[in-house]
C-alpha cells in the first residue's frame, strides 16, 4: 500500500475528462475576458470608474490565469508557473494583482490602481509569451530596434 501526498490527492481529485477540461477552460476564460472588457467599459464612469475597472480587470486576469489550470491541471500549472523562466513574471503578476486590489480598496488611490493594472498587463503578457518558443526573444529584439 502506497501513501499519497496531499499534492497527489489534489491532482487525483482534479482529474477531468478532455471535454470537461475544455468546457471549464472556455467558461473560465470567457468570464475573465468578460470581466476585463466590462471593467474597461466602466472605466469612464466619473467618480468610481477607475476603482471598478481595477477590480474587474484584476478579477478577469485571475479567471484567465485559472482557466489554464483546466488544461494542464492545478499541480502542473503551479509547477510551470514557478519554473525558472516564468518565476519572475509570475511573482510580479501576482504581486501586482494584490497591489491593484489594495490600491482600489484600501489605499483608495486611483493612480496607483491604474499603474498596477498596467504592470499586471505587462507581467501577464510576459508570462504568456514564455509559453511560445522564442517569443520573448522576438519582443526584446523588436524593442531594441524601436529604441
Amino acid at each position: 500500500m502506497t501513501t499519497m501526498t496531499s499534492l497527489q490527492r489534489v491532482n487525483q481529485a482534479s482529474t477531468l475528462g478532455c471535454g470537461t477540461r475544455m468546457k471549464g477552460f472556455a467558461v473560465c476564460f470567457c468570464l475573465g475576458a468578460f470581466c476585463s472588457i466590462l471593467g474597461t467599459c466602466l472605466l469612464w464612469i466619473p467618480g468610481f470608474g477607475l476603482a471598478v475597472f481595477a477590480v474587474l480587470y484584476t478579477v478577469g486576469n485571475i479567471f484567465s490565469l485559472a482557466s489554464t489550470m483546466f488544461l494542464t491541471g492545478p499541480c502542473r500549472q503551479l509547477r510551470t508557473m514557478c519554473a525558472k523562466e516564468r518565476a519572475l513574471a509570475t511573482i510580479i503578476m501576482l504581486v501586482c494583482l494584490a497591489l491593484t486590489l489594495c490600491a482600489a480598496f484600501w489605499w483608495k488611490n486611483n493612480g496607483l490602481a491604474l499603474l498596477f493594472c498596467v504592470l499586471q498587463f505587462l507581467a501577464f503578457t510576459w508570462y504568456g509569451l514564455s509559453y511560445i518558443p522564442f517569443a520573448r526573444d522576438a519582443v526584446i529584439k523588436l524593442c531594441t530596434i524601436c529604441v
